[in-house]
C-alpha cells in the first residue's frame, strides 16, 4: 500500500476546482506550516544556547524570573498537548478505516505535538536566561497557528459538519487554546516591554535567590518541576555520596519563616480580640485567626484535591468500557466491518470512545493527572501546616517570655504543660491541618461514588453501599477509642517517664540505701498499666485494619449475591470489576481519622486559648517589656545633654532613664546613693496573700548589701519582687537611674541601665557551652572572661572538661555538679556589664576555700572595682564585716536594716546572735590550701570525663565505621552501609516478640492474601463463565458460584482479624521484653555508668526508643507487609492474565529499584535531621519556661525570640523537606503505576484470553499505584525505626553490679550489724579495673560507738572510702570486717540495706513525706515523727495539709535546699543502723542550723558508729578518732587533741585554717 499525504483512493483528492480552501486536504497541509516554521527558527536558537551554556556564568538556581503569565502558559501548553494527542489518535482511528492511508489526517496532528513540547522548551530556556526579545518567535508562532486552525474550523463550518463530530470539537478548543497563548504573549509584551517600547522594564530575581543560602526551591522553579518535584532530583542523588546536612537544606524562603507567618497569625489574633472586647464572657477564636492567616492555601489544596477525586472515577469507568469493548470483539469477530467512503471520515465521541486502545491512553492520562493533583494538594498543606506551626510557636514563646511567674510557681501552668503545648498541641493542630482538605473532599467522593455504582448495578449496588456506610460509625467508633486509648498510654509513659527520672537522678542514693527495686517496681507497675492500655490501642488498631480490609469484601459479597438472586441477566464482567468498592472504603476511613483529628484540634485549640489568655506579668514594672514610654515625656528634658544617649538602646530605656534631670555631684547624699528604694512594699506570690509585707529598704548605689535571714524568710522573694516578678499588692520598688560619678559617664554609658545581672538560688544552665553560659549573649572579652573564671575557681573544671569551655553542658550536655553549676552562673551575673548585680546564696553548694575565694576575687576586687551595685542574700555571716549595708529578714518582713556597725550599737542580741554563729574570723586564706568539695566535684568529672572515649564507641558502632572507612575514601564501602536495610536488628526485633508468635505473623499473612487473591479469581471465572456457556443450567450454577464465593470472602474476613491482631500483640511483647530488660539492665548497672553517661541520654531510651517500639513500628510493619505482599499478588494476577506483561516489568522494576534506593537514604538523612532539630527547640522553650526570671532580668527577651525563631526555622525547612522529598517519591511510582497500568491494558487487550480476566489483571494493576509507594515509605520508615532498637540493644550488652554474696542472707544475723564494730586491713580500692586505685592499703580500726571525723584535701579518696563500706567501688585487694563478717561476702541488698548513709547533695522523691523517710513502709508514724523533731523538722511538717503525707513536688522543689537536707538526716535517722555515714552532709545548712544538727548527731546517735567526711573541720573537734588523707593513703590517725597539739602536723594546719 503506497503512502500519500491525501491518500491514493480518492481521486478528487487533489483536486481543487471549488477553490483552493474548499479542499480539505490542502488546508490540512497548510496547518503544517506554522509548527514547520517554529521548529525551523527555534532548533538553532536552541543549539546555539546550549552549546554556549558552558561558557556564560550559570546562575545558582533553575529557574529565576517568571514571566507574567508564567503557569497560565504552562497550563494551557498542557492542555494544548492533551487536545494534540486527542487529534492525534482521532486521526489514527479515522484512518484504520480507510482503505489505503491517509496521512493528512494525522501527521499536521503529531507536527503539532511535537511544536507545542518545543515551545514550552524553547520558553522555559528564554525565561531562565531572562532575554525577553527571543519571544518573538513563539508570538509570530501563535498568530499563525490561530489562523490556519481558524481557516480549518470555518471550513468545516461552510460543509455544515455537525457538532457532535469529533473533529469539530477538537479544532473549536485548538482556536480557543491558541488565541490564550497569543493573548498570554501579547500581556508579557506588556508587562516588560522588551519590544515596540522605548524603555524596557529591569527586573530582579525574588530576593530568595539573590540568596544563595536558601536551597528550597519549590516556589520559584517553573510549573513542570513544581509538579513533579523535579528540582529535589539533585539533592536526593547528592544524599547518596554524602549524608544531607543542615547546609545542604539551607534556609527556609523568606515567606516561610516563621517570623512571616508570626506576623500575619498575630495581626489576624488581635484583629479577633478587638471584636470580642465588647462581650467580656467570649474569647477571640483562634480558628477565624487561623483561617483569615492561612485560608487561601487551603482552599487551592482543596480544589487540587477535588480535582483528583473526580480524575479517581475514571479509572473504574475506563476499565468497565475497556473490559466491555473487549467482549463486543470477543463476540463481533464474525461481522465484517463496513469501509468508510473518505469523503465523509468523521468520527463520532461515541464511537471514539468505544476504542479500546484509546481509553487504555485515557486511563493512563487520567491516573497520571489524578496523581499529579493529588501530590500537588498534600503538598500545599503541608506547608500551609509547616507555616502554621511556626507561627504558633513564635505566639507560644512570646506568651511564655511574659507569662507571670506565680503562674509558674503556683503551679496553673506547669513546665510540663508548656512542653506539651509545644510538643503535642501545635503538631495537633498541623496534623489537622494535613487531613483538612479531605473533611470536604470525602463526601463528595462518596456520593460520586454510590452513583457510579448505581449506574453500573442497579438497585444492588445500594445494599453493597449501605453495608459500607453501616459500618463506617463503627469505625469511628473504634477511632475515638483508639484515641482514648492513646490519651491514656500518653498519661502512664508520662508517669513512668517522670519516675524513671527519679530514679536516675537518684540513682546513687537508691543504690547506696538498697532501695532500687521498690522504685523498679513502681516503674514496672506504671508500665504495666501503660501497656495494659497500649493492648487496648492496639486491639482497637488492629480492630480499625481489620475493619478497613473487611468492609469491601463484605461489601462486594453482599452487592454480587443480591444481584445474582435479584437480576435476570448474568453479571457481566465489565459490572464487576468497575465497581470498585475501595473507592467509598478509603474515603470512610480516612473520614473516621479527619473526625478524630479535627476532634483533638478542637481540644488543642481550647488549650492554646486558655493559655494564650493566662495572667501576664505586671506591665508597670520599670522592665515592662513592650510599654513604651509616651513620647511626649521626652519635651519636658532640656537638660538631655545628647552624648548621653546610649545608641544602641531602644528609645524607651533612654526615655525612662531620664525621668529626674540629671544633677550634679553635690546633690544631698541620701537620694544620691540609692540605687533601688522599695517603699511600703507588700508582695504576693498571686495567692493574694502577701509573702513579704511591711518592706521599706533602699539599696545604696556601688555598694555591697547582704541579705541575711533563716531559712525560708523571704530573702530570695525580695530579690525577685525588687525584679518585678511578684504581683505588688501595694507600695513601689522606685529604680534610680542616675549614674553614679560625672567622670564615670563613658564608662557606665555601655552598660545596659536597665538589665540586672542575677544568679538564682537554683542555678540554670543553658543546653550551650561553657563559654556561652557565661557570656550569654555578651561581646567576648578575654581579659575579662579569664578575670571571672579565676575569681570563681572555674579554670581547673575547665580544664577537665573534653573540650575544655567548649563543652556542651545543660540538660543534654555533661553532668555538672551543683557547686560547678552555681559557679557559672555566679560567673555569668558577674561577667555581664550590669550596674546592679543579685546575687541568691551564691555560696549554698560551694566549700570554704571557693566560698571565701570567690568573696575576695569576685565580689571585693571586681565587683567593688567596678563600682558596681551588689545585693547578696547568703547564710554565711562570716563576711557581715564585707558589708556597706545590711538588710535582715525574719518571716517576710524586714527586722533591721542598716550598716554592721547600725546593727552593733542599736540591736545588740542580734549582734550577739551573729557573733556566736560566726565562729570564725576571717584570716587570709593560705594560699596553698587546696579546695575542698570543689576538687571533688572535679574529680568526679574526671572520673567522668576520661573512660568517656572507649565508652562513646559503645553508642554507636557502625557510625564509627562509617566514619573511618569515609576517611580511606572507599565510597562504595560507605554507600553500601548507607543503602544497607538493619536487618541483623530487625531480626533481633522480631525474634523479642517470641518465635511462636513470629512465625503465627508470617503463616497468617500469606494465608489471607492467598484468599483474597482466591476471591478476585473466583469472581472473574464466575464472570467470565456466564457469558460463554448460556445454555447450561443456570439456577445450579448460581447456587454453586454464589456458595464458593461467600465461603471464600467469609473466610478472608476472618483472616483478616486474625493477622491485624498477631501483629499487635507480636510488637506487643517486644515492646513489653525489650522495656523490662532494659530497666533491669540499667538499674543494676555500676554506679560509674551513670557517671559517665549523660542523663538525658538513658532518659531517651526510655522516652523516645521506648515510644517508637510501644507504638510505631508495629503500625509500620503491618503497613510494610500488606502492601508488599498487595504489590506481589497484583503482579502475580497480571502476570498470570497477561504472560507478556513480565517483559514490561523488567525495566519497570529497574526503575523502581533505584527511585527506592535513593529515596531511602535521603529520607533516612533527613528523618534524622527532622528529629535532632525538633529536640534543640523543644528544650529551647522548656528552658526559657525554667529561667524565666533569669531571662527577664538580664533583659534578654530579643536574644531568645531571636533564637527560638532560628531553631523553629531549621526545623520546619528540614521537615519541609523531608515531605517534599515523599512527594518526590509518590509522583515517581504513581508514574511507574500509571505505566504498569497502561502496558497491563495494552498487553492484555491485545493478548488477553477472555473479558475477566482482563478486568482483573486491570483492577490489579490500579492497586499497584496506591500501594508502591507505601513499600517504599514504609522501608524507609522501618529503617529510622530500627534505630531505637539498635540503640536499646546497646545499652542490653553492658556489665551489672554483681548483687550475688557467698553468704545467703538467711546466714546473716538479723540485727547485724549490732556494734558497728569496723576493721580496715589492707584496702585498695579502684573505679574501673583499667583505673588507678584511688585507695592505697588503708588500715583502721573503729570501735562500736566511736564518732570518726576523717579529713583531706580533695582527691585523697575520703568519699572513696565512704563508698567502699557499700561496694559502690571496686574492692581488689584487702578486705572490711563489720561485726566481724567480711562484706565482700554479703549479698550486696543485704549489706546496703543495713548501713545508712547521708549525701552531700539531698535528694527528695515525689510522693508522701512518708514515703521520702520510709519507702518500704516498715516503720510506725511514731518513730517517723521522733526522726523529725531530731532533724527540727516536726513543727514544719506539722504544720503542712496532711502532716507526714503531705505531698513532695519531684526534685523536693517544695522545701528549700535547708530543709532538703534535713530530711535526708530525718531519712538515715529513720533507718535505725548502728553505723552512720555522713558524706558532707552539712555543706547547704545556715550555721545556726547546722549546730543544732551537730549537737543532735552527737545526742542521737550517742551508741551508734558514725564516721563523718568533713567539709569544715571543726565540725570534727569533738570526734573520738580523727583521720587525714592525702592520695589515698592515711597519714594521721588519732584523737583530736592529739592531732592538734603536733604543732606541725597536717590536722593542726587544716584547723588553723578553718579557725
Amino acid at each position: 500500500m503506497r503512502l500519500a499525504f491525501c491518500g491514493n483512493d480518492n481521486a478528487s483528492a487533489y483536486n481543487i476546482s471549488a477553490g483552493v480552501l474548499r479542499n480539505v486536504c490542502f488546508v490540512d497541509a497548510l496547518n503544517l506550516v506554522p509548527h514547520v516554521f517554529l521548529l525551523f527558527i527555534t532548533f538553532p536558537i536552541l543549539f546555539i544556547g546550549w552549546g554556549s551554556q558552558s561558557s556564560k556564568v550559570q546562575i545558582h538556581h533553575n529557574t529565576w524570573l517568571h514571566f507574567p503569565g508564567h503557569n497560565l502558559r504552562w497550563i494551557l501548553t498542557f492542555t494544548l498537548l492533551f487536545v494534540h494527542v486527542c487529534e492525534i489518535a482521532e486521526g489514527i482511528v479515522s484512518d484504520t478505516q480507510m482503505k489505503s492511508r491517509h496521512l493528512h489526517l494525522f501527521l499536521p496532528a503529531i507536527m503539532g505535538f511535537v511544536a507545542a513540547t518545543v515551545s514550552i522548551v524553547y520558553y522555559h530556556n528564554i525565561e531562565t536566561s531572562n532575554f525577553p526579545k527571543l519571544l518573538l518567535a513563539l508570538f509570530l508562532y501563535w498568530i499563525m497557528a490561530f489562523v490556519t486552525k481558524t481557516i480549518k474550523l470555518v471550513r468545516y463550518c461552510q460543509d455544515g459538519v455537525p457538532f457532535s463530530q469529533l473533529r469539530f470539537c477538537i479544532t473549536g478548543i485548538m482556536v480557543i487554546l491558541y488565541g490564550l497563548l497569543m493573548a498570554v504573549e501579547i500581556n508579557v509584551i506588556r508587562v516588560r516591554r522588551y519590544v515596540f517600547f522605548m524603555n524596557p522594564q529591569k527586573v530582579k530575581p525574588p530576593e530568595d535567590l539573590q540568596d544563595l543560602g536558601v536551597r528550597f526551591l519549590q516556589p520559584f522553579v517553573n510549573l513542570l518541576s513544581k509538579a513533579t518535584y523535579w528540582w529535589m532530583n539533585t539533592l536526593i542523588i547528592s544524599a547518596h555520596k554524602k549524608p544531607v546536612d543542615l547546609k545542604a537544606i539551607g534556609k527556609l524562603p523568606i515567606a516561610m519563616r516563621a517570623l512571616t507567618n508570626y506576623v500575619c497569625l498575630k495581626e489576624a489574633y488581635e484583629e479577633q480580640k478587638k471584636k470580642v472586647e465588647e462581650q467580656p464572657n467570649r474569647s477571640p477564636s483562634i480558628w477565624l485567626a487561623m483561617y483569615s492567616a492561612f485560608g487561601r492555601p487551603i482552599l487551592l489544596s482543596s480544589t487540587f484535591r477535588y480535582l483528583a477525586d473526580l480524575l479517581g472515577f475514571a479509572g473504574p469507568l475506563c476499565i468497565s468500557g475497556i473490559v466491555q469493548g473487549f467482549q463486543n470483539t470477543t463476540n463481533n469477530t464474525n461481522t465484517t466491518e463496513k469501509v468508510k467512503d473518505p469523503s465523509n471520515s468523521y468520527l463520532s465521541s461515541e464511537e471514539f470512545l468505544r476504542n479500546v486502545y484509546v481509553l487504555a491512553v485515557l486511563l493512563f492520562l487520567a491516573l497520571i493527572l489524578q496523581r499529579t493533583f493529588l501530590q500537588a494538594s498534600y503538598y500545599v498543606t503541608t506547608e500551609t501546616g509547616i507555616n502554621l506551626r511556626g507561627a504558633l510557636l513564635a505566639m507560644i514563646y512570646n506568651k511564655i517570655l511574659r507569662l507571670s511567674t506565680s503562674n509558674l510557681s503556683m503551679g496553673e501552668m506547669t513546665l510540663g504543660q508548656i512542653n506539651n503545648l509545644v510538643a503535642i498541641e501545635t503538631n495537633q493542630l498541623m496534623w489537622f491541618l494535613f487531613l483538612c482538605p479531605n473533611l470536604w473532599a470525602m463526601p463528595v467522593q462518596i456520593i460520586m461514588g454510590v452513583i457510579l455504582l448505581y449506574n453500573l448495578l442497579g438497585v444492588s449496588a445500594l445494599v453493597g453501599a449501605a453495608v459500607i456506610v453501616l459500618l463506617a460509625p463503627i469505625q469511628y467508633f473504634i477511632a475515638t477509642k483508639l484515641a482514648e486509648a492513646q490519651k491514656s498510654t500518653l498519661d502512664y509513659s508520662t508517669e513512668r517517664l517522670k519516675k524513671t527520672n527519679e530514679i536516675l537522678k537518684g540513682i546513687k542514693l537508691l543504690k547506696l540505701y538498697a532501695w532500687e527495686h521498690i522504685f523498679c517496681t513502681s516503674v514496672e507497675e506504671t508500665r504495666m498499666k501503660e501497656l495494659t492500655s497500649l493492648k487496648t490501642f492496639a486491639l482497637h488498631t488492629s480492630l480499625s485494619i481489620f475493619m478497613n480490609a473487611a468492609i469491601p469484601i463484605a461489601a462486594v459479597l453482599a452487592t454480587f449475591v443480591t444481584y445474582a438472586y435479584t437480576n435476570d441477566k448474568p453479571l457481566q464482567p465489565a459490572q464487576a470489576f468497575a465497581s470498585l468498592f475501595h473507592i467509598l472504603v478509603t474515603p470512610l476511613f480516612l473520614l473516621s481519622t479527619v473526625v478524630r483529628f479535627a476532634v483533638k484540634a478542637i481540644v488543642s485549640v481550647q488549650k492554646l486559648n486558655e493559655f494564650l489568655l493566662s495572667d501576664e506579668i505586671g506591665d508597670d514594672s520599670w522592665r515592662g517589656g513592650d510599654s513604651s514610654v509616651p513620647y511626649e515625656s521626652c519635651k519636658k528634658h532640656t537638660g538631655l545633654h545628647t552624648k548621653a544617649i546610649n545608641r544602641r538602646q531602644p528609645l524607651r530605656y533612654q526615655l525612662e532613664g531620664y525621668e529626674q534631670p540629671a544633677r550634679k555631684q553635690t546633690r544631698p547624699v541620701e537620694i544620691d546613693d540609692v540605687a533601688i528604694k522599695v517603699t511600703n512594699g507588700y508582695f504576693s506570690w498571686g495567692s493574694g496573700l502577701a509573702t513579704l509585707s511591711n518592706i521599706n529598704i533602699r539599696i545604696p548605689t556601688g555598694q555591697m548589701t547582704m541579705i541575711v535571714g533563716q531559712v525560708g524568710c523571704g530573702k530570695s522573694s525580695l530579690l525577685l519582687a525588687i525584679l518585678g516578678e511578684m504581683q505588688t499588692l501595694e507600695g513601689k520598688v522606685h529604680w534610680s537611674n542616675v549614674n553614679e560619678t560625672e567622670p564615670s559617664f563613658e564608662a557606665s554609658r555601655s552598660r545596659n541601665r536597665y538589665s540586672v545581672a542575677y544568679a538564682a538560688q537554683k542555678p540554670w544552665l543553658l543546653n550551650a557551652t561553657v563559654e556561652e553560659n557565661i557570656i550569654f549573649g555578651s561581646p567576648f572579652n578575654k581579659q575579662r572572661y579569664k578575670a571571672v573564671t579565676d575569681a570563681c575557681s572555674l579554670q581547673p573544671d575547665i580544664d577537665l572538661l573534653p573540650f575544655g569551655d567548649q563543652t556542651e553542658i545543660g540538660e543534654r550536655g555533661i553532668n555538672l555538679s551543683g557547686g560547678q553549676r552555681q559557679r557559672i552562673c555566679v560567673a555569668r551575673a558577674l561577667y555581664q556589664n550590669t550596674n546592679i548585680v543579685f546575687l541568691d546564696d551564691p555560696f549554698s553548694a560551694l566549700d570554704i576555700h571557693l566560698s571565701d575565694h570567690l568573696m575576695q576575687e569576685g565580689i571585693l576586687k571586681f565587683l567593688q572595682e567596678d563600682k558596681r551595685t551588689l545585693v547578696l542574700v547568703t547564710h554565711k555571716l562570716q563576711y557581715l564585716p564585707h558589708a556597706d549595708w545590711i538588710i535582715a529578714m525574719k518571716d517576710g518582713m524586714v527586722l533591721r536594716e542598716g550598716t554592721l556597725k547600725d546593727i552593733q550599737n542599736k540591736d545588740i542580741e542580734l549582734y550577739e546572735h551573729w557573733k556566736t554563729l560566726m565562729n570564725r574570723q576571717d584570716q587570709e586564706l593560705e594560699k596553698d590550701m587546696e579546695a575542698d568539695q570543689t576538687t571533688l566535684e572535679r574529680k568526679t568529672l574526671r572520673r567522668a570525663m576520661y573512660p568517656r572515649e572507649s565508652k562513646s564507641q559503645l553508642e554507636d558502632e557502625d557510625e564509627e565505621e562509617e566514619e573511618e572507612e569515609d576517611e580511606d575514601d572507599n565510597m562504595s564501602t560507605v554507600m553500601r552501609l548507607r543503602t544497607k536495610m538493619p536487618w541483623k536488628t530487625c531480626w533481633r526485633y522480631l525474634t523479642s516478640g517470641g518465635f511462636f508468635l513470629l512465625f503465627l505473623m508470617i503463616f497468617s499473612k500469606l494465608l489471607k492474601h492467598s484468599v483474597i487473591v482466591a476471591i478476585d479469581y473466583w469472581l472473574a471465572t464466575w464472570t467470565s463463565m456466564d457469558n460463554t456457556n448460556e445454555a447450561r443450567n443456570a439456577d445450579d450454577d448460581k447456587t454453586y458460584h454464589v456458595a464458593v464465593f461467600s465461603i471464600l470472602s467469609g473466610a478472608g474476613i476472618v483472616l483478616c482479624l486474625i493477622t491485624s491482631l498477631t501483629v499487635e500483640w507480636m510488637g506487643l511483647t517486644a515492646a513489653k521484653n525489650l522495656h523490662h530488660n532494659l530497666l533491669n539492665k540499667i538499674i543494676l548497672g555500676p554506679i560509674r555508668f551513670f557517671d559517665m553517661t549523660p542523663l538525658g541520654l538513658i532518659l531517651n531510651r526510655f522516652s523516645a526508643d521506648t515510644n517508637i517500639i510501644d507504638q510505631h513500628i508495629p503500625p509500620t510493619l503491618e503497613s510494610l507487609t500488606r502492601s508488599t505482599l498487595l504489590c506481589l499478588s497484583a503482579i502475580g494476577m497480571i502476570s498470570y492474565a497477561t504472560p507478556w506483561f513480565l517483559v514490561a516489568l523488567v525495566p519497570l522494576g529497574i526503575a523502581f529499584y533505584f527511585i527506592q534506593k535513593y529515596f531511602r537514604v535521603a529520607s533516612k538523612d533527613l528523618q534524622e535531621l527532622d528529629d535532632s532539630t525538633q529536640l534543640p527547640l523543644l528544650c529551647h522553650f522548656s528552658e526559657t519556661a525554667e529561667g524565666l526570671t533569669t531571662i527577664r532580668a538580664f533583659g534578654h527577651e530579643a536574644r531568645f525570640k531571636q533564637r527560638m525563631l532560628e531553631l523553629t526555622d531549621t526545623n520546619n525547612i528540614a521537615y519541609l523537606f523531608l515531605s517534599a522529598a515523599n512527594r518526590w517519591l509518590e509522583v515517581r511510582t504513581d508514574y511507574l503505576g500509571a505505566c504498569i497500568v497502561l502496558t497491563a491494558a495494552v498487553t492484555s487487550i491485545t493478548e488477553g484470553p477472555n473479558s475477566g480476566f482482563v478486568g482483573l489483571g486491570l483492577l490489579y494493576a490500579l492497586t499497584i499505584t496506591n500501594y508502591l509507594n507505601w513499600v517504599v515509605r514504609n522501608l524507609a520508615d522501618l529503617e529510622v525505626q530500627m534505630g531505637a532498637v539498635k540503640k536499646v540493644h546497646s545499652f542490653l550488652n553492658m556489665e551489672s553490679e554483681n548483687y550475688e554474696g557467698c553468704l545467703d542472707p538467711s546466714q546473716v544475723p538479723k540485727d547485724w550489724p549490732q556494734e558497728g564494730e569496723i576493721k580496715i586491713e589492707n584496702l585498695c580500692v579502684r573505679y574501673e579495673n583499667n583505673l588507678k586505685p584511688v585507695l592505697k592499703h588503708v588500715k583502721a580500726y573503729i570501735k562500736p560507738g566511736q564518732k570518726v571525723g576523717i579529713c583531706g584535701r580533695t582527691g585523697s579518696g575520703k568519699s572513696s572510702l565512704s563508698l567502699a563500706f557499700f561496694r559502690m567501688v571496686d574492692i581488689f585487694d584487702g578486705r572490711i570486717m563489720i561485726d566481724g563478717i567480711d562484706i565482700s561476702k554479703l549479698p550486696l541488698h543485704t549489706l546496703r540495706s543495713r548501713l545508712s548513709i547521708i549525701l552531700q547533695d539531698p535528694i527528695l522523691f515525689s510522693g508522701s513525706i512518708r514515703f521520702n523517710l520510709d519507702p518500704e513502709c516498715k516503720c510506725t508514724d511514731d518513730r517517723l515523727w521522733e526522726a523529725l523533731e531530731i532533724a527540727q523538722l516536726k513543727n514544719m511538717v506539722k504544720s503542712l495539709p496532711g502532716g507526714l503525707d503531705a505531698m513532695v513536688t519531684e526534685g523536693g522543689e517544695n522545701f528549700s535546699v535547708g530543709q532538703r537536707q534535713l530530711f535526708c538526716l530525718a531519712r538515715a535517722f529513720v533507718r535505725k543502723s548502728s553505723i552512720l555515714i555522713m558524706d558532707e552532709a552539712t555543706a547547704s545548712i545556715d550555721m545556726a542550723t547546722e549546730n543544732i544538727l551537730q549537737k543532735v548527731v552527737m545526742t542521737a546517735f550517742a551508741d551508734r558508729t558514725v564516721v563523718t567526711i568533713a567539709h569544715r573541720v571543726h565540725t570534727i573537734l569533738t570526734a573520738d578518732l580523727v583521720i587525714v588523707m592525702k592520695r589515698g593513703n592515711i597519714l594521721e590517725y588519732d584523737t583530736p587533741e592529739n592531732l592538734l597539739s603536733q604543732e606541725d602536723g597536717i590536722f593542726a594546719s587544716f584547723v588553723r585554717a578553718d579557725m
